[in-house]
């Protein structure tokens, strides 16, 4: 077992980021737990699985920056709506899963590139900037694995719960800089 190194001190607005970031990869690990709790369907199970290994790396890859006193204190709250994200949809079936999965992805895409994009002028956190890109990138392959198996033309009530869990996601990063 390797020693554990502690994390650099981060500016406040970075550690706040971070915090968010950490929340939500809780989230989405969650999000998946959730889905394979409910779901039977062979296929979204599988994704789900697949899905979910790499949110927990991408949750380890922010701890190694995030100091266990960074961390939000809601994060019982982040864990059950990140479960109730991922059961909720999966009663209604795969279609509502992968929509809800489109939705949050396409959140956290912006929402890293927000992050690289302010560390570029950080040159001496390269390699956190370059640990969010991959993060980034893999939520990407996410979005567009989620898109490609949802419906072309969700109805008005899966548009609306994608609606919600959009800014539902917004608002807890907007919540967690801060708790």
């Amino acid at each position: 077992m390797s020693a554990v190194l502690d994390p650099p001190a981060l500016p406040s607005a970075l550690a706040a980021d971070l915090r968010t970031d950490h929340a939500g990869e809780t989230g989405a690990v969650c999000i998946y737990r959730g889905v394979l709790a409910v779901s039977r369907d062979a296929s979204l199970r599988d994704f789900a699985r697949r899905h979910l290994a790499t949110e927990r790396q991408h949750l380890t890859v922010i701890e190694r920056w995030l100091p266990v006193a960074g961390r939000s204190r809601l994060l019982p709250l982040w864990r059950l709506s990140g479960w109730l994200t991922g059961a909720l949809p999966a009663l209604f079936g795969p279609r509502a899963v992968y929509a809800t999965i489109a939705a949050v992805e396409t959140f956290v895409d912006g929402h890293y590139q927000a992050q690289v994009d302010r560390l570029a002028a950080l040159p001496a956190l390269a390699a956190l900037r370059a640990d969010l890109e991959a993060c980034r990138q893999d939520e990407v392959h996410h979005r567009d694995e989620a898109t490609a198996h949802a419906a072309p033309a969700p109805g008005w009530a899966l548009r609306l719960w994608c609606g919600l869990v959009g800014r539902g996601s917004a608002a807890a990063v907007s919540v967690c800089r801060h708790v």
